[in-house]
């Protein structure tokens, strides 16, 4: 792919090595921890509290593991692309990037219908009901959207910034929160009374849809691997950063939840807001209005570095496949002034925004943001198998202990084996469980259409376009290969 800065450059030597260790840590924490994961996790009740600690340790801690093999090993722009590409050839390789990159299209309305809504708490109680206006909802979003978009164009020194802020700003006000529901706690008594049976997990219908939600709330450390060619030095950067982001992600998951449930009972948690609503009613306890206001900025800056965080990791996808030629080559262009994949960027942002408003229509607000919850976990756990069956194909491969900057899963092949077929399972658990509507959705039949119809929609549509590219590419190559006629 060649560009306006140079036809004989490739695109991906066009590329700036912006990011450092903590640029990689704080964007880690941007693109993983949810406020609205640990509000989702109270509203279930105390019994989120070992579906926690249990989706660290047979989930979370493997899937780490194998993130930080392969981007090692492949520490190329791509990421998750590359090494499915790597392990199973490019059509593989292409479903995987397809269904890695079309996810945004679901996961961004989701996430900024749930920053919005928290940002409400910026002004106080008085403006509450704002969080339940689709009007509000839809205009807000598409501005905090457009402001990612432009900033990660402009440049990743200057978009990094964002993911940074989005890094400070979700875990500060998570640590303030902790520390409100102990005072609170200790001086004047939890509102939830805290059992050791009561934190085992209840299987219920409410439950078990609800276990996808905490699988996904531990994923997005393969994102900046995507950027492998924007870090420096990413065989040591990467583990590093990647270790320990996962380590605070999971303490302040785990942490978080029961500060909310020592404020509110569960039943009054909002699944999108519940932080806001703990934080507010603990500042009020406490005379520290202000507080909840405070927390109300800093994670709203935090959401927004969370959309950065996405734009900048997942557009890096399209952008390879672009200049594998499968998608549109316009995809591997880079901006000849600010070195980054715009093209790919904003056909992200434009698609997004259009199911963002389609998403309201004919269903409650709720109802809304399960559809686009339990869409987005069916298409992104899809190249997640992908990355599990690899990592367990490619510890086959005799490069694999030659290479001495690699970080390794210990155990040799059996650990590749065992952190594989972990993560898999899971995986494969949580896209079935994706497809049980909660009790919240009005319309079931409508439900099961949108997020089951979309995402095989979704993936045939990917399909169309790699059998062109494919076309094209053979072609091409034939056409490269014929005899030349002679004049």
């Amino acid at each position: 792919m060649t560009t306006a800065s140079g036809p004989d450059i490739p695109a991906k030597a066009q590329l700036r090595r912006e990011m450092g260790f903590w640029d990689v840590l704080l964007f880690n924490i941007a693109a993983v921890l949810g406020p609205r994961w640990i509000a989702a996790a109270a509203h279930n009740g105390t019994s989120s509290i070992s579906l926690w600690a249990l989706a660290a340790v047979f989930f979370f801690m493997p899937t780490a593991l194998i993130i930080v093999e392969l981007s090692t090993r492949f520490p190329h722009e791509g990421g998750l692309y590359i090494w499915t590409k790597e392990a199973f050839g490019d059509f593989n390789g292409f479903i995987a990037g397809w269904c890695y990159w079309i996810y945004t299209f679901f996961y961004f309305p989701g996430l900024l219908v749930a920053s919005v809504a928290m940002s409400v708490y910026i002004g106080g109680p008085k403006y509450e009901h704002l969080a339940h206006q689709p009007e509000y909802l839809v205009g807000a979003s598409l501005v905090v959207l457009l402001a990612a978009v432009v900033l990660n164009i402009v440049g990743l020194n200057i978009g990094k910034w964002l993911q940074n802020a989005g890094g400070v700003g979700t875990y500060v006000p998570l640590l303030m929160l902790v520390a409100m529901g102990a005072y609170l706690a200790l001086t004047r008594g939890s509102v939830t009374d805290f059992h050791w049976r009561d934190t085992l997990p209840r299987w219920d219908l409410d439950t078990v849809n609800f276990w996808s939600q905490i699988a996904f709330a531990f994923t997005g450390l393969e994102l900046v691997c995507a950027m492998g060619e924007e870090v420096h030095d990413p065989r040591r950067t990467f583990p590093r950063a990647i270790f320990g982001s996962g380590v605070l992600i999971a303490v302040i998951y785990m942490l978080g939840t029961l500060a909310v449930l020592a404020i509110l009972p569960a039943s009054s948690v909002d699944t999108r807001n519940g932080v806001f609503q703990a934080m507010g009613h603990g500042s009020q306890a406490m005379g520290w209005a202000a507080v909840g206001m405070i927390a109300a900025v800093l994670v709203t800056v935090g959401n927004a570095g969370g959309v950065g965080a996405t734009v900048a990791g997942v557009s890096r996808v399209p952008f390879a496949v672009g200049i594998d030629s499968y998608l549109p080559r316009a995809f591997g262009a880079i901006h000849s002034r600010w070195r980054t994949p715009w093209i790919a960027i904003l056909v992200q942002a434009v698609i997004s925004g259009i199911i963002l408003v389609l998403s309201q229509v004919n269903e409650t607000v709720l109802g809304a943001y399960q559809i686009l919850v339990d869409a987005t976990i069916i298409i992104y756990f899809v190249p997640f198998l992908y990355m599990y069956a690899a990592v367990i194909k490619l510890a086959y491969r005799p490069d694999r202990t030659r290479n001495a900057n690699a970080v390794l899963i210990p155990g040799g092949k059996a650990g590749a084996w065992i952190a594989g077929a972990l993560g898999f399972a899971v995986t494969a658990f949580a896209i079935a469980l994706s497809v049980i509507p909660p009790k919240e959705v009005s319309n079931i039949a409508s439900f099961e259409w949108k997020v089951v119809g979309g995402t095989l929609i979704s993936i045939v549509i990917g399909l169309l376009l790699y059998w062109r590219g494919a076309r094209r590419k053979r072609a091409e190559l034939a056409e490269s290969n014929a005899p030349h006629a002679t004049r």
